[in-house]
């Protein structure tokens, strides 16, 4: 994942600066992860890792009439956890099985 990579970047040579905001390796960095946060969210996706380490993406949906951000990290194959606006990760579940064979039907 892009985001990841770049805002790790930026932390690790930001560690080692002493005024980091004004080298121009990281303010590059930092505009090419502007783009790319516009980028995800261009397509209605939020990025939730803000320390960088796993790659957190919600986006919207619906389970059962009610809207859900689902849920996904960048080590998963495949989305299946969802949470509800408020809960956040901390709230963060499966997906039931019923909502992927209701998708088989259709």
């Amino acid at each position: 994942m892009d985001i990841l990579k770049t805002g790790q970047a930026i932390r690790e040579l930001s560690v080692e600066m002493e005024k980091p905001e004004e080298d121009p390796q990281i303010n590059r960095l930092m505009d090419q992860l502007d783009e790319l946060f516009e980028e995800i969210e261009s397509i209605g996706c939020y990025y939730k890792d803000w320390n960088f380490t796993v790659g957190l993406v919600d986006f919207p949906s619906r389970i059962h009439d009610k809207d859900v951000m689902l849920c996904w990290k960048s080590d998963e194959k495949e989305i299946r956890h969802y949470h509800d606006s408020e809960a956040g990760f901390a709230g963060r579940r499966l997906i039931p099985k019923k909502v992927f064979e209701s998708d088989k039907k259709m």
